[in-house]
């Protein structure tokens, strides 16, 4: 690296689907490692009406990581001079950490009170991130509105089981 690159330039394709894909991965992966050992806890709360079986979350959040990776590498492959670049990778990684921080609060620490205390600040990070996204590259705001979407939904759930379990 030269001393003229910094930590903003738009890398190589393949150095830029490493940077968007590690995020991502680190953050699936961690929200399994909380999720999956606390399966049988949650089959047996009550939920609200709409929730949907357990083998439905798996593939769904499959595809939302594949999109939300996808956003990131579009931002990441942005001249680093766009104005907004660097404040989207900032809010798309804090939103990235409350996305992970949220299956410890839920699941792990089996607490529905904390997964809102989290997943509320996440939902308003992940519109920000949509519309500093959308600013500088529409594809990746597109890409990440179904997760938008599923949070809004997984919002509704994890409310539904705070009022129904307190």
């Amino acid at each position: 690296m030269s001393s003229s690159t910094s930590l903003w330039d738009p890398p190589s394709r393949l150095i830029a689907g490493i940077a968007a894909a590690a995020p991502v991965l680190a953050a699936a992966l961690l929200g399994s490692f909380a999720t999956t050992p606390n399966i049988p806890w949650y089959e047996t709360i009550a939920k609200p009406p709409l929730t949907p079986p357990n083998w439905v979350f798996g593939p769904v959040w499959t595809a939302l990581y594949i999109l939300m990776a996808y956003g990131f590498y579009r931002v990441l492959r942005l001249e680093p001079a766009t104005p907004g670049r660097r404040a989207a990778i900032i809010v798309f990684l804090a939103q990235l950490v409350l996305n992970a921080a949220w299956s410890f609060a839920f699941f792990d620490a089996r607490s529905a009170m904390l997964g809102l205390i989290v997943i509320l600040p996440m939902a308003f990070l992940l519109a920000v991130t949509i519309i500093l996204f959308w600013r500088i590259d529409r594809v990746a705001g597109y890409s990440l509105a179904p997760t938008a979407f599923w949070v809004a939904f997984a919002t509704y759930l994890n409310a539904g089981i705070f009022i129904l379990n307190r």
